[in-house]
């Protein structure tokens, strides 16, 4: 079962079980995935998983801003929200890798890369992210690759 079809599932899912906050954001992550195939001109053929992941993890940190936002704003209810459905839409994502693996992937990019100071955290970053695509946060990542170029 792909990604789309688990989606889909899912939502009927909450729909029968009446879980309203779950049916809501399962449409906003659907409709979502139908506005990326319309602009990437993929109607008939559909995304592929990491293109809906891509969605999923757009969602995410959407959801988490204006999380931080709503506590700015003191509004806990709000933020509360966010940060439900930013679980909710995190259940779709591929396992996160734990910061030791993410440690020794960034040193093996900067062996191979021959890189030696922070000039070259951009090229690390970007190999780096290739490798761990939509398995490690940016920031743990960029953080991770600045200290190990110290």
């Amino acid at each position: 079962m792909d990604l789309k079809q688990k989606i889909s599932a899912d939502l009927k899912e909450a729909m029968k079980s009446g879980d309203v906050l779950r049916r809501e954001c399962l449409r906003m992550l659907d409709a979502a995935i139908k506005n990326a195939e319309i602009e990437k001109r993929k109607k008939e053929s559909g995304l592929s998983d990491d293109e809906i992941i891509e969605v999923a993890k757009r969602l995410i940190k959407q959801r988490k801003e204006s999380s931080e936002q709503y506590e700015k704003g003191n509004r806990p209810e709000l933020a509360a929200k966010e940060k439900k459905e930013a679980e909710i839409l995190s259940g779709y994502m591929p396992e996160q890798l734990s910061g030791d693996k993410v440690r020794e992937i960034v040193k093996q990019v900067i062996t191979e890369t021959g890189a030696s100071s922070k000039a070259d955290t951009g090229r690390v970053m970007g190999q780096a992210m290739v490798k761990l695509k939509g398995q490690a946060d940016g920031n743990v990542v960029k953080k991770i690759v600045e200290e190990e170029l110290k």
